[in-house]
């Protein structure tokens, strides 16, 4: 498979020990990809920052491919990290820094790139909601992260061109979860995925839900598990033929997805690669 990830990249930056990992939704998803044995690429927007520099290095060394990213004079994306009882918590960001004040606009050229691949990936904080129409006429199925904070408006604005949404839902009840999942369903998408946290996860794919429990393990540091389920499931599920049993497909990509999201939780940072910092 050869995936693209379009969108955002941050560093988290641990305050407790003074070192910033290379992070993103759309930046992890392409590193996911590259270790689950696909071709990946990343397009999106660096600043000119130490944090900058750092992911671009860690995307070469892991051979992602950045050929078509932009470089704009200002800081990259951030946030800050703290550890509270075992547990990382994030404290502020930037709010994507130069990603969001200088918005990626795709040029023809950028969109015959994107036809090469057989999905692409984009999430809420990578701000490019406006060239979602573009990328749908390609013919490429899109997957999208709406996050926890989506608003019903903004999944009435954003379902309707993308192929997999996933939700983070951890802060509302079953039944809410259920019915949040029919409703973007019915605004176009085929398959919806509510992550419960240590709950597991929910789909739903127009006719039946399915559930997903995680795989338990002492975590060095949950950063990431989100990201990496979502991309292991996209991976197995695309990959597998669309004429196999509809069942089977969905259970074995939730399965792999959860076994995948436990060894992302093994390492510190989404994926390591850290690299120390002063104020």
């Amino acid at each position: 498979m050869k995936v693209i990830g379009f969108g955002d990249n941050v560093v988290d930056k641990y305050v407790d020990i003074q070192t910033m990992y290379p992070g993103g939704n759309t930046l992890n998803f392409t590193v996911y990809a590259k270790q689950l044995g696909c071709d990946s690429a990343f397009m999106g927007i660096f600043g000119t920052d130490l944090a900058a520099a750092h992911n671009q290095d860690t995307l070469k060394k892991m051979g992602v491919d950045t050929s078509h990213c932009k470089v704009v004079e200002g800081e990259n994306g951030y946030a800050t990290v703290d550890l509270v009882d075992g547990d990382r918590v994030f404290l502020r960001s930037n709010n994507g820094g130069i990603s969001n004040t200088s918005k990626f606009k795709l040029t023809p050229e950028d969109l015959e790139y994107i036809k090469t691949f057989q999905l692409l990936h984009s999430s809420k904080y990578s701000y490019i909601e406006n060239e979602l129409t573009n990328i749908q006429s390609t013919g490429v199925p899109i997957s999208f992260d709406f996050s926890d904070d989506f608003t019903e408006e903004y999944i009435e604005q954003v379902a309707p061109l993308v192929d997999y949404s996933f939700l983070s839902c951890s802060h509302l009840d079953e039944t809410e979860v259920r019915e949040l999942l029919k409703k973007v369903h019915s605004l176009g998408s085929q398959i919806i995925v509510g992550t419960l946290g240590s709950k597991g996860a929910l789909l739903y794919n127009g006719t039946s839900f399915y559930s997903q429990v995680p795989k338990l393990v002492e975590a060095v540091d949950t950063l990431g598990a989100g990201d990496s389920f979502i991309t292991a499931f996209l991976l197995n599920y695309v990959s597998r033929s669309a004429s196999s049993e509809e069942e089977d497909r969905i259970q074995e990509s939730l399965r792999k997805a959860a076994e995948f999201a436990a060894k992302t939780c093994m390492v510190e940072g989404a994926f390591g690669y850290g690299l120390k910092y002063e104020e």
